[in-house]
């Protein structure tokens, strides 16, 4: 989502603050812009694109030592320049488009503050006039009516005052080269710059900082950070000083670059051989070793094997397509290891009641590690009680992999499409070596069983290149699919939550309504909205259900629906007048789903494409959803 980068220096960081936002252009945004102390505070906003703010920037001179740069995922008040980040107050009575008197305080801002209203309205019966729909300008004039010298002294007892998310970066007029950040419920990063007299960084993710400094701080909840140009501290919510580590984080910036490709989603989509090789790179078995936590700072790592054997239930936490992810792995480790697992949407399970059972593993998949929803599901089920914690993420240094005691970090490098693709399929790997390390700490799983499934994950990588080979024919079907509105897809057992994942990807990115169901619904409902118009798209493995799902297909054929089926070589389905269908290389038991789900990738983005949307960058989404 909303992305910061704010920095002090001895040079012109203009140019650091607008390369920072372009890395971070993947989370979403519609509007950015920048702000420096330059005799004064001065800015440049826009609803476009991040070369254009660059090309503003240079026509306006923009330039200074000290700044705060922001992308923008508009939540309150529409995506428009004077809502747009920085925000401004001019103080007591003055209007920005008509002040009298330069701009005191600059303020960037991610996540939602919930009280703002009230905080608004004791803001205007002191006399401040604000000129934005925003929550954030709200900050940004409780911090000038609070100031008195001292920014850091103003930011904390502003933040005192706020309920919510929020991670922020602060500059004042009256105070050159100081740049203070706080952060509570979203996340924010300190880069620290070299030698005496160096540049220090703030920034939401760290990739932003990638060719600037290694060297990274995490702030942790409740942190401030006071940065000067050579030094920098850190203080608790209290104020009170505290020592955070120092962590080297090589954010390769080279992993953004598009290539022979036509759109980062395309990209992504053939990384998949090579991302789920990488995430299975060292596994020599299954042992419940492979997901011992990191040490955190101050103590050791948890002991997953003492964790799997203790454990008889296993709750999953998600949002989105890692909720899908997790819905898969229901079936396998239901099957597999034996153990009763619940997978519940993260926003929806914070919210409710539950029964809480300290002998359940909780299990969080996400691709950022700073999936608000799903960090405060977690926080929420560790108040029941609940202490065995284990993430299935993407971002090995994100707050995530740091608040729970178990991890194991997939490896499929950044991902800069908003529709995910390489995370997820990363993540059903992952959550397999999770069946098999459960079921062999429970006694569950014969060396033979362990031998046969390692050997099947170890040619994953060259079976996803098989059926990347089979673009050429979904490119044909799209061409179908790109006429069409709406569109069905089905599946059965563990392909359903397959289909619900390219239901949403055909969503995602070309706006076509889509849904999925299991292929038993259809007649409780679905096949009433069957016609020639509405394709129907069939995940079809030569599994038990097969023939169960054949019948399904029949009732399609018969109201005259038009089928497009994946299926497996020796299913006996055969392409006929309304009935289209793609054969995979090969029928892969238990792990289909991670093949399967490819060329339903491949159906949605080159729907997308024929139909002219903008595949990387959909409309009304973000990449890193880190406010609810």
């Amino acid at each position: 989502m909303c992305g910061i980068v704010g920095a002090t220096s001895h040079r012109d960081i203009v140019p650091i603050l607008v390369q920072g936002l372009s890395r971070l252009e993947y989370r979403g945004y519609d509007s950015c812009g920048v702000a420096v102390q330059a005799e004064g505070l001065q800015r440049a906003r826009t609803t476009a694109r991040v070369a254009d703010l660059m090309t503003q920037v240079e026509q306006d001179r923009v330039q200074g030592l000290t700044g705060i740069a922001h992308t923008r995922w508009a939540t309150h008040g529409a995506p428009e320049v004077h809502n747009a980040h920085p925000h401004f107050s001019h103080g007591i009575g003055q209007a920005p488009d008509v002040a009298t008197r330069p701009a005191r305080i600059g303020l960037v801002h991610n996540g939602i503050i919930e009280n703002h209203e009230s905080l608004r309205a004791a803001l205007q019966a002191k006399g401040y006039v604000f000129a934005s729909q925003t929550d954030t300008e709200v900050i940004a004039h409780l911090i000038d009516s609070l100031y008195d010298g001292d920014l850091f002294e103003a930011v904390r007892a502003a933040v005192a005052q706020l309920t919510g998310a929020y991670a922020i970066a602060v500059i004042c007029r009256d105070e050159p080269q100081r740049v203070v950040g706080a952060r509570a419920g979203s996340p924010l990063v300190l880069g620290v710059g070299q030698g005496e007299g160096g540049e220090n960084f703030l920034a939401s993710d760290a990739m932003a900082l990638a060719g600037v400094t290694d060297q990274i701080v995490y702030l942790e909840e409740g942190d401030l950070a006071d940065l000067q140009p050579g030094k920098y501290w850190i203080a608790g919510r209290d104020g009170r000083p505290v020592q955070r580590k120092v962590r080297t984080v090589h954010a390769h910036s080279g992993a953004a670059e598009l290539g022979p490709y036509r759109h980062y989603m395309q990209k992504e989509i053939f990384e998949q051989p090579r991302a789920i090789g990488d995430t299975l790179e060292g596994v020599l078995g299954v042992a419940p070793e492979l997901f011992d936590g990191a040490p955190h700072d101050g103590q050791s790592g948890a002991s997953a094997h003492r964790v799997f054997q203790e454990i008889d239930k296993v709750l999953i936490l998600a949002c989105g397509t890692s909720y899908y992810s997790g819905c898969a792995a229901k079936y396998w480790l239901e099957s597999i290891a034996k153990v009763p697992t619940q997978v519940e949407i993260a926003s929806e399970y914070r919210y409710r009641e539950s029964v809480p059972d300290p002998k359940t593993l909780v299990v969080t998949i996400t691709q950022s590690g700073e999936t608000a929803d799903t960090l405060a599901a977690l926080r929420h089920a560790q108040s029941l009680g609940m202490e065995h914690t284990l993430t299935i993420c993407n971002v090995a240094t994100s707050a995530m992999v740091r608040e729970c005691k178990l991890a194991y970090v997939t490896r499929a490098g950044v991902e800069i499409g908003v529709a995910s693709t390489k995370a997820f399929t990363t993540q059903l790997a992952g959550l397999f070596l999770l069946t098999l390390a459960l079921a062999q700490a429970k006694g569950r799983l014969s060396e033979a069983e362990e031998d046969e499934y390692l050997h099947q994950m170890r040619h994953l990588p060259v079976a996803l290149q098989s059926v990347l080979a089979l673009e050429p024919q979904i490119i044909s079907w799209a061409e179908d699919f790109a006429r069409k509105e709406n569109a069905l897809f089905l599946g059965r057992g563990l392909h359903y939550p397959i289909a619900m994942e390219g239901a949403l990807k055909l969503k995602e990115v070309t706006y076509i309504h889509a849904e999925a169901y299991a292929a038993g619904e259809l007649k409780h409902g679905p096949l009433a909205l069957v016609t020639s118009d509405m394709p129907v798209v069939t995940v079809a493995p030569n599994d038990a259900l097969l023939e169960k799902l054949k019948s399904n297909l029949q009732e399609v054929r018969a109201r005259g629906g038009v089928l497009y089926v994946l299926a497996d070589a020796d299913t006996h389905i055969d392409s006929s007048e309304g009935l289209h269908v793609i054969r995979m290389p090969e029928h892969y038991g238990q792990l289909s789903p991670l093949l399967h789900v490819v060329p339903l990738q491949l159906l949605a983005y080159h729907t997308a494409c024929a139909r002219g949307t903008d595949v990387d960058k959909p409309r009304n989404l973000a990449k890193s959803v880190t406010v609810e």
